[in-house]
């Protein structure tokens, strides 16, 4: 059974966008140009592909289904195009990257705007979040992630800084008015601003190491954010009094190094391995990929 191209490609924008709006906007195309190609599409197949209502549309199980095998696919087309294009002297394509939202204000802008002079017909695409996923079902290229939220089917590339710590800090106002902390289990008496994953899960229990001690304490306080979209807000709210944040040290150094934070137990800093861009062995891997790995791959370290 014969299915156009266009109309495939029209399919996986509306069902990655969630509406036919959304995908025309992204696409470049307008909503009823893509409405006709899936009503085409569904046609053809003999099968209803996406639910539709006045607010949302998503997959049906068969859509789904369809979008698993296809988003592969499709991105094997776009490698065999940017094959052709590259073969003409210019390498041409998207990379899209599904990254934490860390890496997106920690890592990315220390590589991307040297990378993109480099490879200037290399339109990037990237998808910042929190929540673990699969690149490929994403119709990503690639991700960010931290060793330990590695599958063991991925191949990994050491990406940005290879030493993280995650710093304890507070605004001198609050240590002022509560006392300053010189052990960790002494945050069990402080107000502490914590973050919950897009798992459930919260940044706790906090980790401490010195001298081969590893003391963990699980603080309470007035504040939880969601970690990533909301993080900025628990900075904002250590900064002006509220209580004790803990989070990346390279987020905080700015104000670190201004005053407004006041670090806390830093000889308790617990050092940690940086991230690693990863891709699936499953696939060839596309051109701009492939430029963006040799690019990070020659970086200092």
């Amino acid at each position: 059974m014969n299915a156009d191209l266009g109309d495939l490609t029209a399919f996986l924008a509306v069902a990655k966008a969630r509406g036919f709006r959304d995908a025309a906007r992204t696409s470049g195309t307008s909503a009823s140009t893509l409405s006709e190609a899936v009503r085409r599409l569904e046609t053809r197949l003999g099968v209803r592909l996406l639910h539709r209502t006045t607010r949302s549309v998503t997959p049906t199980e068969v859509g789904a289904k369809l979008i698993e095998r296809l988003t592969p696919a499709l991105g094997e087309v776009e490698t065999a195009l940017a094959i052709v294009g590259g073969s003409r002297g210019g390498l041409a394509g998207t990379l899209r990257l599904n990254v934490p939202v860390s890496a997106a204000r920690l890592v990315l802008p220390a590589i991307l705007p040297s990378f993109m002079t480099v490879h200037p017909d290399i339109r990037l695409e990237i998808i910042a979040e929190d929540s673990f996923v699969d690149v490929l079902a994403k119709g990503c290229d690639a991700g960010i992630r931290y060793d330990e939220r590695l599958d063991q089917d991925m191949i990994a590339v050491p990406i940005g800084p290879r030493i993280q710590r995650i710093a304890t800090a507070a605004a001198p106002a609050y240590l002022d008015r509560r006392g300053r902390p010189s052990h960790p289990r002494d945050l069990l008496d402080h107000a502490c601003l914590l973050g919950r994953f897009a798992s459930g899960a919260l940044t706790s229990p906090w980790e401490f190491e010195r001298a081969g001690e590893i003391v963990r304490v699980e603080p309470r306080g007035p504040l939880i954010v969601q970690v990533g979209g909301a993080t900025d807000l628990a900075v904002d709210a250590a900064i002006a009094g509220v209580g004790i944040i803990s989070l990346f040290e390279d987020w905080l150094r700015p104000h670190l190094d201004s005053g407004v934070l006041e670090p806390l137990l830093e000889d308790w800093w617990q050092p940690f391995s940086g991230p690693f861009l990863y891709y699936s062995d499953r696939r060839l891997v596309p051109l701009p990929l492939r430029a963006f790995i040799d690019f990070i791959k020659a970086m200092p370290a």
